[in-house]
C-alpha cells in the first residue's frame, strides 16, 4: 500500500498520557520527527469526530495542547525514482540505521486479509467486499465456509507426513482463526492427533525448524524483573485460560527448552475447539530458563537460550514473578494449567500456588480425572467397585502418582474409608522396581505414601506375578516395557485383565492396542494416551480407548470460568470423571469402548463443565452469582461459535 505525501500526524507529547500510548495497534513513531504519530486517510474515515475540524493546520482540545499537527512532506529527492517517496526512510536507511517497524491496524483492504481474527477468505460477500475495500484483492468467486472446509480437509489428506499436516494447519490458524476452528471442530476425530498428540511431539522436537512466526509469550530469565510489562505486550487483555510450560519434560521426549510452546498453543486450541473458550481469552505461555539438552543447544536452529537450566532459587524466583505479575494483571480467576514441567517443579508448584491461584496440572490432575473415568466405564466389563480391583502402575512420576491418589480418593469417598487404606490395593513400580517400605527413606515425597510392606521385586513381570494386579496402567514414558510376557501373565491372573498403556507420543506407548489384544487373545480391556487404530483379532473388530486429557481439560476449565471459581477442588475431578463415565452409551459397550466417541465431544465438555460448576458452587467456591438454574444449557449458550460474522 502506498501511502500519499500529505500526512497527518498526531503529537504523542502533548497528548499527556501516564504510560506509553495504545491506539489501535499503532504505537509507533515518524522516524523523521519522532513524537508524532501518523493518522492515514482510512483511519481518518473512521474518526470524522476527531478529524472533523482538520481544515486548519492545528486541532486542539479545550486546554488548548495541540492533538493533531498537519504537515507537508518535502519534495522527494531527485535521485528517489518509481514515483514513490521514501517518507519514512527505510529504502534510504543503511544496514546500521534503526527504522521504525511501522503497523497499520484498520480492519479493511489488504490489512484486513492478513487478520486472522476477521478474515474470512473467499467467503466475503460482495457487498463486504465493497465495503472493506476488497474489490480486486480477491478472485470474483465467493464460497461458502462449508466449502471452505471441504476445500482443506481435501488438501489436507494430501500430505502424506503427520508434520506436514501440523504445519498446515498452524498456517491455518495464522491466516484464518475461524476457518481453523470449524475445521477442527467439524473433523476432530480426524484432526486431534494432527494439532495435538502424537504429531505436537515431533513439531516440538522441530520446532525450531518450522518457526516462521511467534504464537504466545516467551518469558525467559531476561525478562526477570519485567515479567508484569511482557505480560502487557500481549495484544488481548481479557484473559481467561494460560497455559504455561517450561519445557523440561515434553509428552514422554524429555527437556526441549523453548520449543516446548507447541504444547501451550495446542492445549489452548482444544480449549477453544472442544471446550468452547474464545480464542482471544487464551494465552499460551513458555518459560525459557535453558536447556539441559545438548542436542538443542548445538542446533543454530535452536530459537531459545543457550544455557544449562536454572535451578533452585533463580528458578523460583523467577517463577513466582510470573505467577504474581499474572494475578496481578488478569485477576484472582484467571486459570493458569501447568503443563510437562518436571517432576521435581511440578509437584511442588501446584502445593505452593494451590491454595493463592486458580491453577490446574494437566499432567497430574487432568490425566488422574481421565484415567478415573476410563475405569469407571471399565467397571461395566469385569463387575464390582473400584474399592475390588488392585492396580499396579509402572511409572511414578507427576500421572502414575496422580492417578493413584484420585483412584484411592474415590475409593475413600464411596466405600467410606480412610484415605490411607484406599491407598493400600495401589502399587507403583518406579525404574528400581517396586516401590515398597524399605525405600521410603530414598525416595521422593511424592512417592512415600504408595510405599507399601512388601519384598524389593526389581522386574515388572515379576511385580506382576506378585501383586496379581486386576489392572495395569503404564505412564513410564518408555515404550514397548508391557512384554508379551507382562501381558500375558496379565490374561492368566485376570478373565478380562485392564491394560493402560498411557505414554505419548505413540513411539513411546508401553504396548500397541494390537499387542495388547494379541497377547490376551482378544480379552484385554484396552486404552492408550496416543491413538490406535481399530484391531481385527479372530474375526472381531475391537476399538481402542484413548485417554485423552483433551476429553477432560476443556470442560473442565470452562466450568471454572463460568461459575467463576477461584480454587481447584479434588472433588471437581471426581464430579469430571463421573459427568465422563457416564457419556458412555450401550453400542459403545458392545464395541468394548470404555471412553465416548469425540465426534460428541462439545456436548461431553458442556457436561462436564456444567458438573464441575454446579460442584464450585457447592463448595462455596463460585464467585458468579446467582447460580444459573440450567447450568449444561449455560455453558451450552457460551460457548465460542466458528462460524463467520456478517460485516457491516
Amino acid at each position: 500500500m502506498a501511502f500519499p505525501i500529505d500526512h497527518t500526524f498526531v503529537d504523542l507529547t502533548k497528548l499527556n498520557l501516564p504510560n506509553k500510548p495504545h491506539l489501535g495497534h499503532v504505537t509507533n513513531m515518524s522516524p523523521f520527527r519522532p513524537n508524532l504519530l501518523p493518522i492515514f486517510p482510512r483511519a481518518l474515515r473512521t474518526s470524522t469526530r476527531l478529524l472533523s475540524s482538520l481544515g486548519s493546520n492545528r486541532v486542539v482540545d479545550p486546554n488548548g495542547s495541540v492533538l493533531i499537527e498537519t504537515t507537508t512532506s518535502p519534495s522527494p529527492s531527485p535521485d528517489v525514482t518509481g514515483g514513490v517517496q521514501d517518507v519514512y526512510g527505510e529504502d534510504a536507511a543503511t544496514e546500521d540505521m534503526p527504522i521504525t517497524p511501522w503497523s497499520l491496524s484498520v480492519a479493511s483492504g489488504y490489512t484486513l486479509l492478513r487478520d486472522p481474527h476477521h478474515n474470512k477468505g473467499l467467503a466475503f460477500s460482495q457487498r463486504e467486499r465493497d465495503a472493506h475495500y476488497l474489490r480486486g484483492l480477491l478472485p470474483p468467486t465467493v464460497i461458502s465456509q462449508d466449502l471452505q472446509v471441504k476445500k482443506m480437509m481435501h488438501t489436507l489428506r494430501h500430505y502424506q507426513v503427520p508434520l506436514q499436516r501440523y504445519m498446515a494447519m498452524m498456517d491455518l490458524q495464522e491466516t484464518n482463526e475461524r476457518l481453523f476452528y470449524k475445521l477442527l471442530i467439524d473433523h476432530v476425530e480426524e484432526l486431534l492427533p494432527v494439532v495435538y498428540t502424537p504429531t505436537v511431539g515431533e513439531a516440538c522436537q522441530k520446532y525450531g525448524s518450522i518457526f516462521l512466526r511467534p504464537q504466545g509469550l516467551f518469558i525467559s530469565l531476561k525478562e526477570k524483573g519485567k515479567i508484569l510489562e511482557v505480560l502487557r505486550n500481549w495484544p488481548e487483555k481479557n484473559i481467561q485460560v494460560i497455559v504455561v510450560t517450561d519445557g523440561e519434560r515434553i509428552l514422554g521426549l524429555g527437556d526441549l527448552g523453548c520449543q516446548g510452546m507447541g504444547i501451550p498453543v495446542g492445549k489452548l486450541s482444544l480449549y477453544t475447539a472442544l471446550g468452547g473458550v474464545r480464542p482471544s481469552a487464551c494465552l499460551p505461555v513458555t518459560i525459557d530458563v535453558g536447556t539441559n539438552n545438548e542436542k538443542l543447544l548445538n542446533d543454530e536452529f535452536y530459537i531459545g537460550l543457550r544455557q544449562r537450566r536454572a535451578t533452585g532459587e533463580e528458578y523460583s524466583e523467577l517463577m513466582h514473578e510470573f505467577m504474581t505479575a499474572v494475578k496481578q494483571n488478569y485477576g484472582e480467576k484467571v486459570v493458569i494449567q501447568f503443563e510437562d514441567f518436571a517432576n521435581h517443579n511440578a509437584f511442588d508448584l501446584l502445593a505452593k500456588y494451590g491454595t493463592t491461584h486458580l491453577v490446574f496440572n494437566d499432567d497430574i490432575q487432568g490425566t488422574a480425572s481421565v484415567v478415573l473415568a476410563g475405569l469407571l466405564g471399565a467397571l461395566r466389563f469385569v463387575g464390582g467397585s473400584l474399592a475390588n480391583h488392585r492396580f499396579l502402575f509402572l511409572g511414578a512420576g507427576e500421572a502414575g502418582t496422580g492417578i493413584a491418589e484420585l483412584i484411592a480418593l474415590e475409593i475413600s469417598k464411596k466405600s467410606q474409608i480412610p484415605l490411607e487404606e484406599a491407598r493400600k490395593n495401589i502399587w507403583l513400580v518406579d525404574s528400581k522396581g517396586l516401590i515398597v517400605s524399605s525405600r521410603k527413606e530414598s525416595i521422593q515425597h511424592f512417592k512415600k505414601p504408595w510405599a507399601h510392606d512388601h519384598k524389593p521385586i526389581k522386574d515388572l513381570v515379576d511385580a506382576v506375578k506378585a501383586i496379581k494386579p486386576t489392572v495395569l496402567i503404564g505412564t513410564s514414558g518408555v515404550g514397548q516395557t508391557f512384554t508379551q510376557d507382562v501381558v500375558e501373565t496379565m490374561a492368566e491372573l485376570n478373565e478380562k485383565p485392564i491394560i493402560l498403556s498411557l505414554s505419548n507420543p505413540t513411539s513411546q506407548s508401553e504396548c500397541t492396542a494390537e499387542q495388547a489384544y494379541k497377547w490376551s487373545k482378544g480379552r484385554a480391556i484396552f486404552a492408550s494416551g496416543s491413538p490406535f487404530a481399530p484391531v481385527e483379532y479372530e474375526g472381531k473388530t475391537y476399538v481402542p480407548g484413548q485417554a485423552n486429557n483433551a476429553y477432560i481439560f476443556p470442560g473442565f476449565g470452562l466450568g471454572l470460568i463460568m461459575s467463576g471459581t477461584i480454587r481447584v477442588h479434588d472433588d471437581m475431578l471426581l464430579a469430571a470423571s463421573e459427568a465422563l463415565a457416564e457419556q458412555l452409551m450401550e453400542e459403545h459397550y458392545e464395541k468394548g469402548m470404555i471412553f465416548p466417541p469425540f465426534r460428541n465431544i462439545r456436548k461431553i465438555s458442556a457436561r462436564i463443565a456444567a458438573r464441575v460448576a454446579a460442584k464450585a458452587y457447592e463448595l462455596g467456591l463460585a464467585t458468579r452469582l446467582p447460580q444459573p438454574k440450567e447450568l449444561e444449557k449455560c455453558a451450552e449458550s457460551s460457548m465460542y461459535s466458528p462460524s463467520y460474522h456478517s460485516y457491516r
